[in-house]
């Protein structure tokens, strides 16, 4: 438990130095074709689950929102949206980055593995490259199925990030990477300040070590839900830019379904 309290501790320094630069990615994806990408995705996954809910009727829980993106198009789909993240410092670019949205949007500070929410709370959680940064990933699934109302729908869209610490293979696509992306003159978003913080704590979180999203399947099928992954979500929603710069470490989307009826 010591352990785990210092990864969180150590996550929260780390976001705080980072939610500046993180939001102005997120400012960037609003001001771009993948804000329209994006929306496109998270709309249709979420009508093909709920296809004749009036979007306001639809309770939707965003896990680690960072600068808030992700509640920004929902909440401009017309969802009931909730976001929770960590670090104040990201909510609080979240909230400048909603404008007039913020008001219509919960922001809460709250750790992914420990939700406050009453059981059966929400129709939809979706989350964005959160849980390989978790001490504890199969606990926070737990948790995130246990406020899912049943017939409820979770959207986990992630990567096997940092994988290259333990594998040879991954370390040479990683390297690769990094020399194609400056070869194209595209900004590398793997290298930059205080990164090597964010190796070491990824040495110590259980998911740097575990090839995804079959192991993801695995936990979500013993707690019940129905599952379904996607390997090749990063072909739909990255930019051009995120293909070269994370090309060896694909997004994937993990789309969960809870027992019961809708």
């Amino acid at each position: 438990m010591a352990i785990s309290k210092t990864i969180l501790s150590e996550n929260k320094d780390y976001w705080t130095g980072r939610a500046c630069g993180y939001s102005e990615i997120n400012q960037e994806e609003l001001r771009t074709a993948q804000r329209e990408v994006w929306r496109r995705e998270l709309k249709t996954h979420i009508e093909r689950q709920f296809p004749d809910r009036d979007a306001s009727s639809v309770r939707v829980l965003e896990i680690g929102t960072g600068p808030g993106f992700f509640a920004i198009l929902l909440c401009e789909l017309g969802y009931d949206v909730t976001a929770i993240d960590l670090t104040p410092a990201m909510l609080s670019e979240a909230r400048k980055n909603a404008g007039a949205l913020a008001s219509r949007i919960k922001f809460m500070e709250m750790n992914a593995e420990e939700l406050y929410f009453l059981d059966h709370s929400f129709d939809v959680i979706l989350s964005r490259n959160l849980t390989w940064n978790l001490p504890h990933p199969e606990a926070a699934y737990r948790e995130w199925k246990r406020v899912l109302k049943p017939g409820g729908l979770l959207l986990n869209f992630d990567a096997n990030w940092y994988h290259y610490l333990y594998d040879s293979e991954a370390r040479a696509g990683y390297d690769a990477d990094r020399v194609t992306s400056e070869e194209c003159g595209i900004e590398d978003r793997n290298i930059g300040h205080n990164f090597e913080v964010m190796e070491e704590i990824a040495m110590r979180v259980p998911l740097s070590n575990i090839m995804r999203p079959a192991w993801d399947r695995a936990v979500l099928s013993k707690l019940g839900m129905e599952v379904s992954t996607d390997v090749r979500a990063w072909d739909r929603v990255w930019s051009a830019e995120e293909k070269v710069n994370f090309a060896s470490t694909p997004m994937f989307l993990v789309h969960a379904v809870a027992g019961g009826a809708v």
